[in-house]
């Protein structure tokens, strides 16, 4: 009996252990969902005069654009790509429409932004899935194409920014009743399309194939070149909305007002459950990542750290939580 015994319970372990991996593999948003209910926790034990209705808000407001621009990562990386332009595209597109609003009014300076954002996401559309560039380098260059044709535009108009309109604020920074951020009539919008873009459409599924296996879904019959192309043009949209939002929220426009979002976003992904590998992960975990590192942020900025010592921890927070995520789910 003591032997039965003795091969059942590192069994059990075992099990267990294949359990929690398929936990955090299936459905990521259950642990972070609890790792967000700690950090409130230790908010609660350490700055409870913070918490409340007013910080809520505030977490939200500053996590919308960057749920957005997550939103980017975390479709792209389903391919096994990346965007790094989003901040270029967004910073680019904010400062458009406060350079054309005086002249053109709010829709068309708003149309015009979104187009030149769309034709940028096509040129890295055709580099990554025509000619095969890596999303890295294609990314990144076009995020100093965009950010250097921004600068000449700004020259152009002699200016380093204009007025943001006041409908742009009232939609970056208001709230409605003192509770919901009205940004959230951009965002709920936005999250809904990709959520049901990925999870019940055909496109969608051909996401997950070419992140998964592009060779295979190739010799199916996808054309990975035309779902590629796609994929970063309606990336740069996305992004382009984040910048309409970051401009309203901080009251300014400048041609680098997002820049510093950029490795947040990809982060956001990360910690969501979204492998930059490709073939696994989902936005509902990327909102959860955003609400996660927007709460870490406002808990070491209550803590009064040196904005050095805050940038370590949240470097180092992200990579131990993006680790421990990867060997929990890490097959075998």
């Amino acid at each position: 009996m003591s032997g039965a015994t003795g091969v059942s319970e590192p069994r059990r372990a075992t099990v267990s252990a294949a359990g929690l991996r398929a936990l955090f593999r299936d459905q990521p948003l259950v642990p972070l969902l609890g790792l967000l209910g700690l950090l409130v926790v230790l908010i609660a034990i350490l700055k409870p005069e913070i918490l409340g209705v007013e910080w809520a808000v505030g977490i939200l407001r500053l996590s919308i654009p960057l749920g957005l621009l997550a939103a980017c990562q975390t479709i792209t990386f389903l391919t096994g790509g990346i965007d790094l332009s989003v901040g270029a595209v967004a910073s680019m597109s904010g400062f458009l429409v406060a350079t054309l609003v005086g002249g053109q009014g709010l829709p068309v300076a708003i149309l015009v932004a979104l187009l030149v954002a769309a034709f940028a996401g096509l040129l890295s559309g055709i580099g990554v899935g025509v000619f095969r560039v890596h999303p890295l380098i294609m990314t990144l260059g076009m995020g100093l194409v965009v950010l250097g044709l921004a600068n000449v535009w700004q020259l152009v108009m002699v200016q380093t920014g204009s007025g943001v309109p006041s409908e742009l604020r009232w939609l970056g920074s208001a709230t409605a009743g003192g509770l919901l951020p009205v940004s959230l009539l951009v965002f709920v919008p936005v999250a809904a399309f990709v959520l049901l873009l990925l999870r019940r459409t055909g496109y969608g599924r051909l996401l997950y194939a070419i992140g998964d296996n592009p060779v295979a879904s190739r010799l199916a019959g996808a054309r990975s070149w035309q779902v590629l192309v796609a994929l970063y043009i309606l990336s740069a949209v996305i992004a382009a909305l984040a910048g309409f939002l970051y401009s309203g929220l901080n009251n300014t426009a400048s041609v680098t007002l997002v820049d510093s979002q950029v490795l947040p976003s990809v982060a956001a992904a990360v910690i969501g459950g979204t492998s930059i590998l490709g073939g696994r992960g989902g936005y509902g975990g990327t909102i959860v990542g955003t609400l996660i590192l927007t709460v870490v942020i406002s808990l070491l900025s209550a803590l009064g750290l040196p904005e050095a010592v805050r940038q370590i921890l949240f470097g180092s927070m992200i990579v131990a939580v993006a680790a421990a995520y990867t060997r929990v789910t890490a097959e075998g």
